[in-house]
């Protein structure tokens, strides 16, 4: 494998996947979903811009942030030309996704203090459940199966 020196301008999947330490299949899913672009050379081998590597690291950052990955390609297709997010895009981004964490936050918070009221009853009753259907919530639907996410 050819080494990516200073001077390189593309790499290999298997370059951006040493550089990056995400796995090549990992890529390849990021390129099907969008996040990523590569070209294919005369031997119909991927071949990545450099840049590409800011590009993943902001997405594994996200990603680990809980951020799901059609959102993360939602804001990087804000970019002009989908270029590689800068700092300043990348302060652009976090801003955009730091109320949502916040309310997922919130939500475990108060998911996490109500789990003592549910350990060790045994009850699973989906009338009673402080957790699951908290002030029977769900009779005003009537009778019959639903998803219930009452937040």
């Amino acid at each position: 494998m050819k080494s990516a020196g200073p001077l390189q301008r593309e790499l290999s999947i298997g370059a951006v996947s040493a550089r990056s330490g995400v796995a090549v299949s990992a890529l390849h899913f990021y390129e099907s979903k969008g996040l990523i672009h590569s070209r294919r050379n005369s031997g119909n081998q991927r071949r990545y811009p450099r840049e590409v590597l800011r590009r993943v690291a902001v997405i594994k950052v996200a990603q680990r942030a809980g951020i799901p990955l059609a959102e993360i390609k939602e804001a990087l297709s804000t970019l002009p030309d989908e270029r590689t997010p800068t700092a300043e895009d990348w302060r652009a981004l976090s801003i955009r996704w730091h109320a949502e964490l916040d309310g997922r936050i919130e939500r475990l918070t108060r998911l996490r203090d109500q789990l003592e009221g549910c350990i060790g009853c045994g009850c699973l009753s989906l009338r009673d459940c402080p957790l699951r259907n908290p002030g029977d919530l769900a009779a005003a639907g009537g009778p019959g199966a639903r998803l219930f996410d009452p937040q």
